[in-house]
């Protein structure tokens, strides 16, 4: 049996607490369920078990950067298709490279404007539905 994918779950991969709490407190307000991890390994762990409908991923992150992290839930089929928001404080050219070479679908920098956030998650659930994953 396959894991449903609930598209209103988010994946917060994010090591500092405060910031953790922060989207999560704003995510749950706008009726999302929230999954939180506070390392890049269970992040890719917990996305592999939950199916998220999005994950939002923050860059330096112990164990394994969110850029390593990003590049496994891409490569993984079960995982492959769910997008992936960058939270960072960086937000240099080479930064957006990394980003987009490592799979990730959005790019936003921190401190996070929430409008801008939530505008970026609909966005991608939306665009996600409207490709379903092909069944292997």
């Amino acid at each position: 049996m396959m894991a449903t994918n609930t598209p209103q779950t988010v994946l917060i991969i994010e090591d500092d607490p405060i910031i953790r709490n922060i989207l999560q407190t704003n995510l749950t307000s706008q009726g999302y369920q929230v999954l939180a991890a506070e390392d890049g390994l269970k992040g890719v762990q917990t996305a592999k078990e939950a199916q998220p409908g999005i994950i939002l991923m923050d860059i330096r992150l112990p164990n394994i950067t969110g850029w390593e992290a990003t590049r496994r839930l891409k490569l993984e089929p079960k995982t492959a298709r769910i997008p992936i928001i960058v939270l960072t404080a960086q937000s240099t050219s080479q930064d957006l490279q990394y980003c987009f070479e490592s799979g990730c679908d959005a790019f936003m920098t921190k401190p996070i404007q929430f409008a801008q956030l939530f505008t970026k998650i609909e966005m991608l659930l939306n665009r996600s539905f409207d490709h379903p994953p092909v069944a292997k």
